[in-house]
């Protein structure tokens, strides 16, 4: 991976991990910057690892889905397919649309089939369909760890005695 596509999944990562924290810190205005800091740094590898891991993913699926794989150099990002997925990080924010985001990731994924679909040799539909599991897969794991860091990281207020 080069330089430039490392940059640009962490950039992605952490514009990420800002959408989805300062919301969470809005209800909590008592933290520390921090500890903010600590989150978004956190967040942010957390967000990249997961876009570095969509084509891993997607490209091991198709191999399973696909035994006998061809010799090639396997997918891998580059910074055309990396820099529609930096535009959905930065619009992850959830006042700036949602839809948008989903629809840019639906596209970031649309361009990922043709590569895998050439480097497996797989049909573009069945590489569309791998790379949309392995996209989901890792999204629900995202959203259930995150889940869970909420749930045990959420203040603890004393029962009152009335």
């Amino acid at each position: 991976m080069s330089p430039v596509v490392v940059v640009l999944l962490l950039f992605g990562g952490l514009s990420e991990a800002a959408g989805r924290i300062l919301p969470m810190v809005a209800c909590r205005p008592g933290m520390s910057r921090t500890s903010l800091s600590g989150l978004l740094l956190a967040g942010g590898l957390a967000e990249g690892a997961v876009f570095t891991l969509w084509p891993l993913t997607a490209e091991t699926l198709a191999q399973l889905v696909h035994s006998p794989a061809p010799p090639g150099g396997g997918l891998v990002w580059t910074p055309g397919l990396v820099a529609p997925l930096v535009l959905a990080a930065v619009l992850a924010f959830p006042l700036l649309g949602p839809l948008f985001h989903l629809l840019l990731f639906v596209g970031v994924g649309a361009d990922l089939a043709g590569p895998l679909a050439a480097a497996t040799g797989l049909g573009w539909w069945s590489a569309a369909g791998c790379v949309t599991v392995a996209g989901v897969g890792l999204g629900v794991a995202v959203e259930t760890v995150r889940r869970l860091v909420v749930r045990i990281s959420a203040p603890k207020t004393p029962e009152s005695i009335a």
